[in-house]
């Protein structure tokens, strides 16, 4: 059986590792794209790096994304990588455009060049949906994003299938709500519970600086999702999913949950709520409607709310533990 090859962008990421991962386990050859810093951040691939080979590349950059697509040629891209937190989309909005909506024509454009029958997946967002026209979201509800994050998203997703409508090519757009993990960036709301928390445990510190309490998300393991990402490929017509839980939780349960897995019940004053982390327009209210993804990929997600947050409560308090060995 010949071995299929993937290029996977944005490989030093939360969802590029969990993804490089399960790849490795299907027995893929594992091709990732990555960006020229002068510190580059192999902490979540560290255990893979010599299982996948890395591509020097960047999505603002088209000749070097050619060149990716050249040397790997892939029967698989996933298009991962982006300018991925919301706050900082509002101080640097052309930044965020530049990666998030213009970097998905860049890799597509390659693709067309240099190999018309590789499958793109491009990583949608539930942020495209922003002000809800309707609860659950599905794949017609319409968007409103409220974010520069969400706009650039939205334009990534209507040039996906502008691309698979124009050229023929197989692309698809899977619309992930939130997903997270012991390997979720530290400015992410979840893992700033998590990590605060284990801080407190440990005695390292006072307290937990949080925005608004009251905003709600569908909230999966990342882990999960990866493998819906895979499954939109293997399909014989290229098409659009939400992948969610279809459950709703608030940064205010998600913190008491957090706070239970190392038994403070009296958490309220442990968390300070500061104003200055409020966004200046809220998306308050996300739950999607996974149904598709359920009946044509069969696909669903495994790990449960409560075992996220044990999962990445108990990864912390061991990461700081080793850290201060």
């Amino acid at each position: 059986m010949v071995q299929k090859r993937a290029l996977i962008t944005g490989i030093t990421g939360q969802d590029g590792s969990y993804l490089a991962e399960f790849l490795l386990s299907k027995n893929y050859k594992v091709f990732g794209l990555t960006r020229r810093t002068s510190t580059p951040n192999y902490e979540r691939i560290k255990h893979i790096e010599d299982k996948i080979n890395l591509i020097p590349g960047d999505l603002l950059d088209q000749q070097s994304l050619t060149s990716a697509l050249s040397y790997s040629m892939p029967d698989e891209v996933y298009n991962l990588a982006a300018q991925s937190f919301v706050a900082t989309s509002w101080s640097q909005p052309v930044l965020t455009g530049e990666f998030t909506a213009l970097g998905v024509t860049r890799m597509l454009e390659a693709i067309r060049q240099i190999k018309p029958e590789a499958k793109f997946y491009q990583a949608s967002s539930s942020e495209m949906f922003g002000k809800v026209k309707e609860t659950p979201q599905h794949e017609k509800t319409p968007f409103h994003p409220r974010s520069p994050y969400g706009v650039a998203k939205v334009y990534g997703y209507w040039i996906t299938i502008n691309y698979r409508e124009s050229y023929g090519l197989f692309t698809v757009n899977g619309i992930l709500f939130n997903h997270e993990s012991p390997r979720r960036g530290l400015e992410f709301v979840t893992r700033k519970i998590t990590h605060g928390v284990a801080r407190i445990f440990l005695r390292l510190s006072n307290y937990i600086e949080l925005g608004n309490l009251d905003a709600k998300r569908d909230w999966g393991f990342a882990g999960d999702y990866v493998q819906a990402m895979w499954m939109m490929l293997q399909q014989k017509k290229p098409d659009d999913y939400v992948i969610a839980t279809g459950e709703n939780h608030s940064v205010f349960e998600f913190a008491q949950e957090a706070f239970e897995v190392v038994g403070i019940k009296n958490w309220k004053k442990y968390v300070k709520v500061s104003k200055e982390l409020f966004r200046p327009a809220e998306v308050d209210f996300l739950i999607g409607d996974s149904a598709k993804a359920r009946k044509v990929l069969g696909w669903y997600p495994k790990v449960t709310f409560k075992e996220l947050v044990k999962m990445m409560v108990e990864a912390d308090i061991d990461l700081l533990k080793k850290n201060s060995r």
